[in-house]
């Protein structure tokens, strides 16, 4: 990995810190704690209250913040809210519920500039749930480089590990609004099938998990990410290899689906089992 020698955090570029939360007036707070505690500090802290019905605008009154509020509408809708109104070049997201070490983004930005051939930047991460640190699976082992077909079964990349120049994520597209869940999967899919991602493997971003209202945690994801999977099939830079990958991964998430909602006497299983159906009759 090359980063560049001696440089100064005063000559390193600006950043947005970009936070969506909701209903985490607690957390929110550690987490906002974590970002002006960096050795290379933003520009700026957007906090974007997706349409809380707790104390969380009262809560960072007085903070070194600019709050953005907006209704109930996901976190795609609040990072690309707050990515549209950023005023610094590069932006850096962190959910509300994790936090970063003091380190990351003057380690993440110095990289940025020592590899500019990569357009995204993501670290390694260590893993807390319910307070307690938890031992990350050899599958979930991240990296650096072309990572689509990697990333097709798992999302390798998370939301509050990433920095990335505001005018790049405007040319993706964002985050899909239309996707309440699966709507990181979804862009670092599209992202990975043309470029390559930078990575640091340090565990410069702390993810805390355990609590109910998770959107990774909540069951059925598959039924977002196969959304994701059909839009790629429909991608005009899909490589024929990719293609097949990708069908077969649809395919697979739509027999877990049509397995997992039948068991549970839910009905949504005749609607997958027709797009199974569908996809089994027409690549």
């Amino acid at each position: 990995m090359a980063i560049i020698e001696d440089m100064g955090v005063d000559s390193l570029p600006d950043y947005t810190a970009i936070i969506p939360t909701y209903n985490r007036k607690d957390w929110v707070l550690e987490a906002v704690r974590s970002v002006m505690s960096q050795t290379h500090g933003p520009h700026e802290i957007l906090v974007v209250d997706d349409g809380s019905t707790d104390d969380t605008v009262k809560a960072l009154e007085g903070w070194p913040v600019r709050v953005i509020t907006q209704g109930n509408a996901g976190p795609s809708s609040a990072r690309n809210h707050g990515t549209h109104l950023a005023k610094s070049e590069w932006v850096a997201f962190l959910d509300s519920d994790d936090l970063w070490e003091k380190d990351k983004l003057r380690v993440q930005m110095e990289y940025a500039l020592s590899n500019p051939e990569f357009p995204l930047i993501h670290t390694g991460e260590s893993w807390i749930r319910n307070g307690t640190p938890l031992k990350q699976k050899k599958h979930h082992r991240k990296e650096g480089g072309w990572l689509y077909r990697r990333s097709l079964e798992l999302c390798l990349i998370s939301p509050s590990s990433v920095l990335m120049k505001k005018s790049f994520f405007l040319e993706m597209g964002g985050f899909d609004e239309n996707l309440p869940a699966a709507e990181d999967y979804d862009l670092w899919l599209r992202i990975c099938l043309e470029h390559p991602v930078g990575f640091i493997e340090d565990p410069l971003t702390i993810k805390r998990g355990g609590h109910g209202d998770q959107l990774s945690a909540q069951r059925g994801i598959d039924q977002y990410r196969v959304v994701a999977l059909e839009k790629m099939m429909a991608h005009p830079r899909l490589l024929e290899e990719d293609r097949r990958l990708t069908y077969e991964n649809l395919l697979e998430r739509y027999r877990r689906l049509v397995i997992g909602f039948k068991k549970h006497g839910k009905p949504e299983a005749q609607h997958f089992e027709q797009r199974l159906k569908h996809w089994k009759e027409n690549f």
